[in-house]
């Protein structure tokens, strides 16, 4: 297995908008609409100012791997004096490729991208497949979460 990871180019987006899909249908998500067109327009817009960088990993030229880092900046706080967050999403291996440390290496690469740009904290929502990976790599849980749905 000759696993290689890079970043994901525009060519990449119809195979990584897939594997997002399939990431929100693993995680029980409602598919209501066609989400392809908002993910096209966010994916573009943000990996062209800079603000979304993913590394997907590949084998033999096919992507099995994902991952996502948008870059977002709000007052800046105690526990982030910069104001500039990372928040992961993304995280995707095709599972006849799981267990294999490639999520892994694509959470190390997404990670330092944020503290390049930097990014006093990185959060994510995660799946229950993927608490033991980012437990395992440092994440703690932090109960203040919630959410107002518009």
């Amino acid at each position: 297995m000759g696993i290689k990871y890079r970043k994901l180019k525009e060519k990449d987006l119809d195979i990584f908008i897939e594997m997002r899909i399939n990431q929100l249908r693993e995680e029980g998500a409602k598919e209501d609409i066609d989400l392809r067109p908002a993910l096209r327009d966010y994916y573009m817009r943000h990996m062209k100012d800079g603000t979304f960088v993913s590394w997907i990993a590949e084998d033999e030229g096919k992507i099995i791997g994902t991952s996502g880092m948008s870059f977002v900046e709000k007052p800046p706080y105690f526990g982030c004096p910069s104001g500039k967050m990372g928040l992961l999403s993304s995280m995707f291996t095709n599972p006849a490729y799981r267990r294999k440390g490639i999520a892994k290496e694509l959470l190390h690469r997404v990670v330092e991208e944020a503290k390049n740009y930097g990014c006093g904290t990185v959060q994510i929502t995660a799946s229950n497949m993927g608490v033991k990976l980012y437990t395992a790599y440092g994440f703690t849980h932090n109960g203040n979460f919630m959410q107002y749905k518009l």
